[in-house]
């Protein structure tokens, strides 16, 4: 069974940091992209950034260039998202998402992310 666990959400001040994390478990990790999509109540979901399976490449939302990192870890099956310059408008809750092109075919639970003063 395909498992997608997030931690890190929380709330943080405008221009404020979080780190989020995702565990992986029931599938080669390795094997699949990954992605953090994002979804605002009563909006639809937002892609934030991916990373590629192989290769690893990173990818990013314009909305979130130069202040987001992604970063996977195959031999922990773990995907990170560093978040740095927080916004009010990322406030969301963030989803990690595996990636089966051209679909988002598993997603964990989400966690919330509040930035506000």
């Amino acid at each position: 069974e395909v498992q997608l666990v997030e931690s890190g959400g929380g709330w943080v001040q405008p221009g404020g940091s979080l780190r989020l994390s995702c565990a992986a478990s029931g599938f080669t990790f390795d094997d699949y992209a990954m992605s953090w999509v994002r979804q605002v109540p009563g909006e639809g979901p937002e892609w934030v950034s991916g990373t590629a399976a192989g290769y690893h490449a990173t990818y990013y939302a314009d909305s979130v260039k130069g202040r987001f990192t992604i970063s996977r870890d195959n031999a922990k099956n773990t995907l990170s998202l560093e978040m740095n310059n927080l916004k009010p408008e990322d406030t969301a809750v963030y989803y990690c998402t595996r990636r089966k092109w051209p679909v988002f075919d598993s997603w964990g639970q989400g966690t919330q992310v509040t930035v506000s003063s």
